[in-house]
């Protein structure tokens, strides 16, 4: 691209261009059709606009020439910003948010529009959401928040944003929780407000209250899946003889049990069941239990507690639920280097990776 782009800087003068050397840039630089070349620069362009200023301007701010081309493609208004008066003023606004270099570069790759004239629908959000940010000093959370949502899209989104931030207040949802879960879920609080309270309420009906702190957890989790999904999670439960109500039990406790794969919930299920001989009421008391790895906690935890049990080495055996939840310093220290003369054997069948437990 540098050829063709310092070519189309010595084509066009300090003054305003003509239409036909923004159309043999747009061509020839950045890959757009004749036509859409055309159309570009009959709808952007000006006698007041110069998009050799805006290049100008964002080279000297560092921004790569890869950048600008990724911009300019995907949002070409930009080549016709007033560079002093418009342009210039949005990028710093985004580098005081925290934002700078190749990140502000990556940042504005994926959301070309927020320079653009959509700046202005923008602003506003952001202004919003850092009230909400709590303890969010490096603006860590806003900016998340922001990369996961187009904003510049909605119209009118902070009459949205402030109608839906205030259902949720009433619905108990207030200060971190609503930090995390606007910061996990954006998209929650530009839905449509008839969707958001339909929403609210399919989680009141599996019998989540507005005073219960799951609450927020729940709408995470359903905010997320398909009514399909969900049916599909109750029928797999039902279907290895979990009642309906022992399910909304298991969901009320861990709404995040939702999320988890139907493949995974299928391999948890019959290894507690089966292989540790689970009776069904711990999995209701604890549906925890099943969004543990398998892989890298669950089963290789069985296979040393099958070790200790082999080996007579304990004078009590552990409930295996204490064993799971440990955490991997306590778990090692208890169970595997405080019995010395079977450390090798113990950490072997810790690291053993396959996931066939042995018969006892």
């Amino acid at each position: 691209m540098s050829t063709l782009f310092s070519r189309y800087l010595h084509t066009i003068s300090s003054t305003s261009p003509s239409k036909s050397s923004i159309i043999t840039y747009l061509t020839e630089s950045l890959g757009f059709s004749k036509l859409r070349a055309v159309s570009i620069s009959t709808r952007f362009s000006s006698p007041d606009t110069n998009p050799q200023t805006v290049i100008e301007l964002l080279n000297s701010l560092g921004f790569s020439n890869n950048d600008i081309q990724t911009w300019i493609n995907a949002s070409p208004q930009i080549l016709f910003i007033d560079a002093e008066k418009a342009l210039k003023p949005r990028i710093l606004y985004f580098q005081d948010l925290g934002l700078a270099g190749s990140e502000l570069g990556k940042f504005i790759s994926k959301n070309p529009s927020f320079l653009s004239d959509r700046f202005e629908r923008i602003k506003p959000c952001v202004d919003v959401l850092k009230t909400l940010m709590i303890n969010d000093h490096a603006n860590e959370n806003l900016l998340r928040t922001l990369r996961r949502c187009n904003w510049a899209d909605i119209k009118q989104p902070v009459t949205r944003i402030s109608a839906n931030i205030k259902y949720l207040e009433q619905c108990g949802i207030v200060g971190s929780q609503l930090a995390t879960i606007i910061s996990r879920q954006p998209r929650l609080i530009i839905r449509g407000e008839s969707e958001l309270k339909d929403l609210v309420s399919k989680v009141l009906k599996m019998g989540f209250s507005i005073d219960s702190r799951m609450l927020v957890h729940a709408l995470y989790s359903f905010s997320c899946l398909s009514d399909e999904t969900i049916k599909r999670k109750h029928e797999l439960f039902q279907s290895v003889g979990f009642t309906k109500a022992e399910c909304l039990v298991m969901f009320k406790k861990a709404p995040a049990l939702l999320r988890v794969s139907e493949s995974k919930l299928k391999l948890g299920i019959e290894f507690f069941i089966n292989t540790v001989k689970f009776d069904k009421a711990v999995l209701v008391g604890r549906p925890t239990c099943l969004m543990l790895s398998l892989e890298e906690r669950v089963i290789p935890r069985y296979k040393v507690l099958n070790v200790l049990i082999s080996k007579r080495i304990l004078k009590k055996t552990p409930r295996f639920l204490y064993m799971m939840w440990l955490s991997e310093e306590e778990f090692l220290d208890k169970f595997i280097y405080n019995n010395r003369d079977n450390v090798e054997e113990l950490l072997l069948a810790y690291k053993d990776s396959n996931l066939v437990v042995p018969n006892e």
